[in-house]
């Protein structure tokens, strides 16, 4: 082992274990940045259908236009496509005769749940991951760290007289795959923590919309029955 302390240079003569330890820290913590980005990309375009689609319903719009126009794009999803199912399921089950107004409420109400826990999943898609390496990658890094710093030792007792200048390139090859850990779990976890945040907010959001819409539905179906 040669006395060069340089960070690249540690890693590079680090053991075989330790470096596919970093070597497997560091995909972790690429392909951990890049859900990171797509997350967050998604659920700000979750959150920007919300507020459009909410000024749109609570603007006083006729429903059977609103579903009409909504109906006719491509690629729909969040609250829009749980006001969709649930219309369409409203609109079908008035056409069925003999169906009392609180069965006809109940049915939009489980058609619209169906679709919000497509869309709640669609949301938490990679947050799983994101909690497994802010949870996982230190105690990688450790058991990197750990097998290092053995390693050092061995090599230690081979020799007749030990200097400080002799194990302290080993240790610190060692603390490096920690600090590979660290760097890892960080982001992931906080990361994990906001996002989690943002979609409990945005399925209390949706819940909120089902359960006013839901008591909307009620009182057409009492009027039309009166």
């Amino acid at each position: 082992m040669t006395n060069d302390m340089s960070i690249a240079s540690l890693v590079l003569e680090a053991s075989l274990v330790v470096q596919f330890i970093m070597l497997l820290l560091l995909g972790m913590s690429v392909s951990s940045w890049a859900y990171i980005f797509q997350r967050n990309s998604a659920l700000k375009s979750a959150q920007q259908e919300l507020r459009e689609f909410e000024d749109s319903f609570w603007s006083g719009a006729d429903l059977n236009k609103l579903y009409g126009e909504l109906s006719q794009r491509e690629g729909l999803f969040g609250c829009s496509l749980i006001f969709c199912s649930g219309f369409k399921e409203y609109v079908r089950m008035r056409k069925t005769p003999g169906v009392a107004p609180e069965s006809i409420t109940d049915s939009t109400y489980r058609a619209m749940r169906v679709s919000m826990s497509r869309e709640v999943d669609e949301l938490e898609t990679r947050l799983p991951y994101l909690a497994t390496v802010g949870s996982i990658s230190p105690y990688i890094g450790l058991l990197g760290t750990v097998y290092g710093i053995m390693t050092a030792f061995i090599a230690l007792g081979q020799v007749k007289q030990a200097t400080l200048q002799m194990v302290a390139p080993g240790i610190a090859e060692a603390l490096i795959a920690t600090a590979i850990g660290l760097f890892a779990a960080i982001p992931a976890y906080v990361a994990y923590n906001r996002f989690t945040t943002k979609v409990e907010k945005i399925e209390n959001a949706y819940g909120n919309f089902m359960e006013e819409f839901s008591a909307i539905l009620h009182r057409q179906s009492l009027a039309s029955r009166g």
